[in-house]
């Protein structure tokens, strides 16, 4: 097995206290087993370079124990009285197109939460149109996970449960953008700005530490990066050094 280190993250609203350390082609999930969910992600970008057709199948992960798996990998929409959900990925397929194996481990359901189709087509769609757009610039640093409240909606034939929220922190060179979007027909393109927040009150909600300077911790942006950057029509568009 691949899988033997463990750690323990102090992870408030999670169904167990003791995580797993996943380590994939690219990425890196810590995983609650006990919850059959990630609890956070994160992944380093730089300039896009892959273009790896899409994958529209999901897997279980070969390398991880059954019983920690979700039950299916089947829509959520299976489940009795659930529909909207969509099967979501934490780290998009996109950003892992440079390499084969990483592309299709982003299919894997230990990658995959159940979101609602306007927020995972809508707000946390735009952090990866965000993230795609400003990894031509620069490399970035990407981290986040899911946030469930007391009062978890649990889907029996995945065995897995709703989460309320997701947070995203993208690190640009000295900058930092945060959010806490909420899991909800609501949470759609428009809306984005609504949920920026400081990396701060995610430490605060969510227990998990995040390593950048202090003084930025408590910094909120006060509009989300504008993708106009990367439009090579647009008069924003940068022209210059990809580092600058």
């Amino acid at each position: 097995m691949k899988r033997l280190f463990a750690i323990v993250l102090p992870i408030p609203l999670s169904l167990s206290a003791e995580v797993s350390k996943l380590e994939y082609h690219g990425f890196t999930l810590w995983f609650d087993c006990k919850a059959r969910a990630a609890v956070r992600f994160q992944y380093e970008l730089d300039r896009d370079v892959g273009a790896i057709p899409r994958i529209k199948k999901y897997y279980h992960d070969p390398m991880l124990e059954p019983y920690c798996q979700q039950f299916e990998t089947s829509s959520y929409n299976t489940n009795k009285n659930i529909e909207g959900y969509n099967r979501g990925r934490l780290v998009p397929y996109n950003h892992m197109d440079h390499s084969l194996i990483a592309s299709h481990q982003t299919s894997y359901m230990t990658n995959i939460l159940p979101q609602t189709k306007e927020m995972n087509r809508g707000a946390w769609h735009l952090t990866e149109e965000i993230t795609e757009c400003f990894r031509d610039y620069s490399r970035l640093i990407i981290l986040g996970g899911p946030i469930w409240k007391e009062e978890i909606i649990y889907l029996p034939l995945h065995g897995v449960s709703i989460p309320e929220s997701f947070w995203k922190v993208i690190i640009r060179n000295n900058e930092v953008i945060a959010w806490i979007i909420p899991n909800s027909k609501e949470a759609t393109k428009g809306r984005l700005d609504d949920y920026l927040v400081s990396v701060y009150e995610i430490e605060q909600i969510t227990d998990n530490a995040i390593s950048i300077e202090s003084d930025k911790k408590r910094t909120k942006q006060p509009e989300s990066w504008d993708i106009g950057y990367c439009d090579k029509n647009s008069p924003k568009h940068w022209r210059g050094d990809w580092r600058n």
